[in-house]
């Protein structure tokens, strides 16, 4: 097995259901830089055609394009982040899961090797680029890897961890009701299996593929929600 193809091992594993979904809209999409969220095979709805930009980054240099831009977390209670003090990441300091919905300010993206020991979610490489970045009302800095390089290979993940606009823009027709639920990272009957992930996070366990028809079990940092979806919406929550 080539080197590239085992440092990609850790990251397939731990994105694989976002990966998924990239790939999908991805295909789909229309227009460059956005795409429209949509699952083969289902009638569509309003989530599945609300605009959700992409950039693609297939380059350290484009994903600069993220500096002095805010972000969130799409992928949430699944990345580490740790302190960024006098220019470096500091490992020793890890400080825990970036929240789903956390707006991330990103002020610069940065190359740093990862210790061989550290699991941060993402390959190791011979480097991996960083989001540095501060959260709101903070000026202390953060960083969180978004990618790695080797051998003249690059891969980074940035369409699948964050969204580029407020998701409150983005799904600007759902209720006060239901954002208030997802901004206390609670879950109640009737939400939708995104507004779920936006609540709790994407690291779960599906017993089937067919979303919006399934029993599916989060980790939301350690603690566990069983939510089982009829029609797309929660109708039994355990936890």
């Amino acid at each position: 097995m080539k080197t590239w193809q085992k440092m990609l091992i850790p990251t397939l594993i731990t994105l694989a259901i976002s990966g998924i979904y990239l790939f999908s809209v991805w295909k789909h999409r229309q227009d460059p830089g956005v795409v429209a969220q949509q699952n083969a095979g289902e009638t569509l709805n309003k989530d599945d055609l609300a605009v959700v930009r992409i950039l693609s980054p297939a380059h350290f240099e484009d994903t600069l394009r993220l500096e002095g831009k805010p972000v969130w977390m799409k992928n949430g209670y699944v990345m580490p982040y740790y302190s960024y003090t006098g220019g470096r990441v500091v490992f020793a300091q890890r400080k825990g899961l970036i929240p789903a919905m956390q707006r991330l300010d990103v002020k610069k993206i940065v190359k740093q090797a990862a210790p061989a020991s550290e699991d941060d979610g993402v390959g190791h490489g011979s480097r991996q680029a960083f989001a540095v970045f501060a959260l709101p009302g903070s000026q202390e800095l953060y960083a969180t890897p978004i990618g790695a390089l080797q051998d003249g290979e690059e891969a980074y993940y940035c369409d699948v961890l964050f969204y580029y606009d407020d998701p409150h823009t983005i799904f600007d027709y759902w209720s006060k009701d239901v954002w208030a639920t997802i901004e206390a990272h609670q879950v109640k009957p009737g939400m939708s299996e995104l507004q779920t992930r936006l609540a709790i996070g994407r690291k779960m366990h599906a017993d089937r593929r067919v979303e919006g028809d399934r029993t599916v079990t989060y980790d939301q940092n350690g603690k566990h929600w069983t939510v089982t979806y009829v029609n797309n919406r929660a109708t039994v929550i355990k936890n």
